[in-house]
């Protein structure tokens, strides 16, 4: 069955007083972020296409084209604000809190790229030396990165702090 179709049963099990399925709920939040970051777009008079996808259980929205890369900002911190206000946007509209995933000009594609490439190389130090290791401080985003490729390499990791100085530390295997 495709998605289209399930998302229709979906629907007509909702008019029926059934339950609304994760993937129906997580499509929503994205055409409703997609409607917003399209007024968002058009009141800043730019131009972009925005994919919208389902990924690790929440909705995720990659806005390209066009001449974006102000909106992603230093380090991306007008990125994190765009989100979050994206979000607010469908929390309002949904009632229920949203965790979505907003990309903007490959900012966070590529940010995804260089932090495995951190996670391995740390993990490689931490191998070598036998000795823990404490990272700079990172906002959430990063350190679930971090931590989920640590993960698949086998040693463990921890958060240790407050925001905005929160950073992981890597450990070495037992």
């Amino acid at each position: 069955m495709s998605d289209l179709n399930k998302a229709e049963e979906t629907t007509e099990n909702v008019r029926e007083g059934g339950s609304i399925s994760l993937l129906a709920k997580l499509e929503e939040e994205g055409d409703i972020a997609a409607d917003y970051l399209e007024g968002l777009l058009d009141i800043t008079d730019l131009d972009g296409d925005i994919d919208i996808d389902v990924e690790n259980d929440r909705a995720s929205l990659a806005v390209v084209g066009g001449k974006l890369h102000h909106l992603v900002g230093p380090n991306g911190e007008v990125l994190d604000a765009i989100q979050e206000l994206t979000r607010l946007a469908v929390q309002t509209s949904t009632g229920d809190r949203s965790r979505l995933m907003l990309d903007i000009d490959g900012f966070r594609a590529g940010r995804k790229a260089e932090l495995r490439k951190l996670a391995q190389e740390s993990a490689d130090e931490v191998t070598s030396t036998n000795a823990s290791l404490k990272l700079a401080p990172m906002n959430a985003f990063e350190r679930k990165i971090i931590h989920d490729t640590i993960q698949d390499l086998g040693l463990t990791s921890e958060s240790e702090g407050e925001d905005p100085e929160r950073c992981v530390i890597i450990f070495p295997a037992e």
